[in-house]
């Protein structure tokens, strides 16, 4: 699990495409080096460390993974957002980001706002389906708020500590991106489609209803 905060800015070092495609990644060095076998977010997409050293490591990208994602179109010199699976009782600034990314999204605008500026993107309708206003979405793996949101786009909000720690100042229009919905947003709807019968309860919150559910 990851949280959307990234961590380093790497660059792809190689890329080979032999019997399926395998990246290899170059960073600054992490105060506790990677081992083989982790977990590392590359853009948004969870990888296995297949390889590594202080300052670079290689990964295998299945296919399932290339369909979903943009990875199968990293050029060597790419930059990429990269963040390590957090550990359990570590600091949780962002959101629950898995490292499954839905579907790919296209950047349609991008408009200065004084320090910060707004990207809007064109998204699958199933991922803006998911999503909420105020609530998050993962752009290539960075956590952010859904600022604007209709069926088939999204907007957020970049500040200047995230426009200068990611791979997101960078982007220009057209420019496609790594989109995961949030967790919350697809359990909701397959709670919703799964049982078309239910009615909406109206009557709001009572100190019954948390009582007989167990939170007081």
């Amino acid at each position: 699990m990851f949280t959307g905060l990234i961590q380093r800015v790497g660059t792809v070092r190689r890329v080979s495409r032999g019997r399926g495609l395998v990246l290899e990644f170059q960073f600054e060095p992490w105060p506790e080096p990677l081992v083989r076998g982790e977990s590392v977010a590359v853009d948004g997409a969870c990888l296995t460390v297949a390889d590594c050293d202080a300052t670079r490591f290689t990964a295998d990208v299945l296919r399932e993974t290339e369909s979903r994602t943009g990875l199968a179109d990293l050029l060597p010199g790419s930059r990429v957002n990269l963040e390590r699976a957090m550990k359990a009782g570590d600091r949780f600034g962002g959101h629950v980001v898995q490292g499954h990314v839905d579907g790919r999204g296209t950047l349609r605008r991008r408009d200065a706002k004084g320090r910060d500026f707004a990207l809007t993107f064109a998204c699958p309708r199933a991922i803006a389906a998911a999503s909420v206003l105020k609530g998050s979405i993962a752009v290539n793996g960075v956590s952010l708020t859904v600022s604007g949101l209709g069926e088939d786009w999204f907007r957020v909000d970049v500040i200047p500590t995230t426009a200068a720690e990611t791979n997101l100042a960078g982007l220009r229009v057209g420019d496609k991106v790594n989109l995961e919905s949030d967790v919350l947003g697809k359990y909701a709807i397959k709670h919703r489609d799964e049982n078309p019968e239910e009615e909406p309860e109206c009557d709001g919150l009572t100190m019954e209803k948390l009582v007989e559910n167990g939170f007081a």
